[in-house]
């Protein structure tokens, strides 16, 4: 029986739980189910600059460093009214850990910007490409703007954002990636009907411990991919329970890893249909995601929501194919 191998565009802004999920990415590809086309870092946990050449270093580290890295375009670092995440994630947004990383022959200076190769690549292969959106939705609202209609080229796009249910985590109502550049996020939403969202109302249950981390690594302490994980899962546990994230449990939140879940272990989630609106001019809820929980017709859909995880599968999955990365 033949297997369709998932074409991955990455849209990402490392970040702990990026970086984590990125290794992730590169596992799942060496073992042949899925193939990275390109990745497009955006400006969103820390500045555009710093995202792409983490984005680069974390391709060269996992063995993948003739994948395209593009650059981001600015938006919430052009702002005043946000901050970035680098309290949470290290001023590199890995853990202060860069240097400690291969160097990449790409630079931030010749490389193409991330909406073109976006466009490029769903004009390249239309009904093909699988965007994995895991930061703020800048690249893909310019790519839209650039190109209208260009998003509705993409198989589906899984975007880990948002809070329904429960509480954001850059303000009471709205969830980072959202509120970063609420207007990007907006448009998308409002330009597509075949996304896949992965809210926090799910992700906050999935808490890679320091147990976990450990286990993976022991299979091969010595490997560099190895010693990161371990030096990351360490600065980011200190910065979780520093922001109150795991309820006192020694770990960190790994939020973006629950769209590959979607896309490989599609048996660890659960989803509803709905037509999600994105929040923009509210004083107190600029960022927010919501939808129509009243028992009535609703007219048109946009989404999947995640509004369950199996979490101890899920991590158990992802710790199991982690380690055969290193």
């Amino acid at each position: 029986m033949s297997i369709e191998v998932p074409k991955i565009i990455l849209d990402t802004d490392p970040g702990g739980d990026d970086s984590f999920t990125f290794l992730w990415l590169m596992s799942l590809a060496k073992q042949g189910l899925a193939e990275i086309v390109a990745v497009t870092s955006v400006d969103g946990n820390v500045h555009a600059q710093l995202t792409f050449a983490a984005s680069a270093k974390l391709l060269t580290l996992g063995g993948f460093a003739d994948v395209e890295v593009g650059r981001g375009i600015i938006g919430g670092s052009d702002r005043d009214d946000v901050e970035d995440a680098g309290a949470i994630h290290g001023k590199d947004g890995m853990g202060n850990l860069s240097h400690t990383l291969p160097e990449s022959i790409q630079s931030y200076e010749a490389a193409r910007s991330s909406d073109d190769i976006l466009i490029e690549k769903l004009k390249e292969s239309p009904g093909e490409m699988t965007i994995v959106a895991i930061a703020p939705l800048t690249n893909l609202a310019a790519a839209e703007q650039k190109s209208p209609g260009i998003l509705k080229l993409a198989k589906e796009i899984v975007i880990m954002g948002g809070a329904f249910a429960v509480p954001g985590n850059i303000t009471p109502e709205a969830e980072f990636n959202i509120a970063y550049d609420p207007e990007a996020a907006k448009l998308v939403f409002d330009t597509c009907d075949h996304l896949i969202v992965i809210p926090l109302d799910i992700t906050r249950k999935l808490i890679l411990t320091t147990e976990i981390a450990k286990a993976i690594a022991q299979v091969k302490p010595e490997s560099e991919v190895a010693q990161f994980m371990i030096s990351l899962c360490q600065f980011m546990t200190g910065t979780a329970l520093a922001f109150r994230e795991t309820e006192g449990t020694p770990g960190f939140l790994v939020h973006d890893a629950a769209t590959l879940a979607y896309l490989f272990y599609p048996e660890t989630l659960t989803f509803r249909r709905a037509q999600v609106w994105i929040e923009t001019r509210g004083e107190w809820t600029r960022g927010k995601t919501l939808f129509d929980r009243r028992n009535k017709a609703k007219a048109g859909a946009n989404a999947w929501v995640a509004v369950g995880v199996d979490a101890v599968n899920l991590l158990a999955v992802m710790a199991e194919d982690l380690k055969l990365i290193l």
